[in-house]
């Protein structure tokens, strides 16, 4: 292995600081004397490590003002270095916890699950890349799953997602803040899912619904279900602590409907008002034993190794306009939906019925 020279050192850490943003556009650098004191070096080097990083545009020097961060960092030559950087330290991660006794796919699904987090940004916050397509809806797995694949799918295309519950997607589209949504919203009067909403909230436009899969709804408990819950009604019992979905969500207007058939108002369930915004974050609540129950996918409590009783299979579709349906990655997307890779990894997640998956039905409100 080829030892890299003293100055080729200082000018990765250096780098590594940019393109991890300790040091941000227009920040000075420290002068070469304070460099050089600190390395132990001659000033020589560490003006031979400025000029590295001046040649990859990364640094600006001018006489009299000293060397500051590049205002703006090349792309060709960001995006390699951020990269490098990025798998450099997931690799260390991956050292980590493999020793630790992990497995890689209990690894993969981690990061999935922590990713979701970071997806319950709200809309009015979000920046999209043009190469996009905007998703905002529904908490799923399986939509996180398809975002993983989406370069294998449509390469160079970026799927940006935003979980805002069922209604907060569809409100997105009305208000064109987002391409597609993701909802599983429960008709009580009529007894189905999603249709009547997109009447409601999506009036004179022409829309493409896509079955995702129909999925398994239902109580996430601790292993061997040590309060012995047994059905909603049971959340009302004393000392039951309860962790609740956000208003909009899907799960949540469920919940509701059913609440209102048991005649149980939500003051007699300690934690209604304790809300989260994914079946992930549901699901960790009850594996760190803050809460008792909380209602959720199957999915979601196998990823933590939970107990799950099962109360409902809901319908989870994706919502396309017709202007955005007929577009590369949307068609790229349905056509993946329907191979092994697909089906086989959504089954995977546990708790999905994929035999309406790619269904599309087009509703001309």
């Amino acid at each position: 292995m080829t030892k890299i020279s003293l100055y080729q050192e200082i000018a990765e850490t250096i780098r590594q600081d940019i393109l991890q943003q300790k040091l941000r556009p227009g920040d000075r650098l420290p002068s070469v004397r304070k460099m050089a004191n600190q390395w132990n070096c001659t000033i020589g080097t560490i003006q031979r490590a400025y000029e590295e990083l001046a040649q990859q545009g990364l640094v600006v020097s001018r006489p009299g003002q000293g060397t500051h961060v590049a205002i703006s960092i090349p792309v060709e030559q960001a995006s390699p270095f951020r990269r490098a950087a990025l798998v450099h330290r997931a690799e260390a991660f991956l050292l980590e916890v493999l020793t630790g006794g992990y497995t890689p796919a209990e690894v993969e699904q981690a990061i999935r699950l922590a990713l979701d987090r970071w997806r319950t940004l709200q809309v009015e916050t979000a920046t999209w890349p043009e190469q996009s397509l905007r998703f905002v809806g529904s908490h799923d797995p399986a939509v996180a799953f398809i975002t993983t694949h989406f370069n294998d799918i449509v390469p160079n295309y970026m799927p940006q997602l935003t979980f805002a519950g069922s209604l907060g997607g569809l409100i997105a589209l009305a208000e064109n803040q987002a391409d597609l949504a993701g909802a599983h919203l429960w008709d009580e009067e009529s007894d189905t899912y999603n249709i009547p909403f997109i009447r409601r909230l999506l009036p004179g436009r022409q829309v493409a619904v896509l079955t995702l899969a129909h999925r398994n709804l239902g109580l996430i408990v601790l292993p061997a279900n040590p309060i012995g819950i047994a059905d909603l009604a049971d959340l009302a019992l004393p000392g039951v602590r309860f962790i609740n979905r956000q208003s909009g969500a899907g799960t949540r207007v469920w919940l509701d409907a059913q609440l209102r058939r048991l005649t149980l108002a939500p003051i007699q369930i300690s934690g209604y008002d304790n809300e989260v915004q994914t079946h992930s974050e549901v699901a960790q609540a009850v594996a760190e034993k803050r809460v008792d129950v909380g209602l959720g996918l199957e999915t979601a409590a196998l990823a933590y190794g939970l107990d799950f009783i099962p109360l409902t299979k809901e319908r989870y579709d994706l919502v396309i306009p017709a202007n955005v349906w007929f577009r590369e990655p949307i068609q790229a997307l349905v056509r993946w939906l329907a191979t092994d890779t697909a089906k086989t990894g959504i089954m995977d997640l546990g708790g999905y019925d994929i035999a309406q998956m790619g269904k599309v039905e087009w509703l001309n409100n």
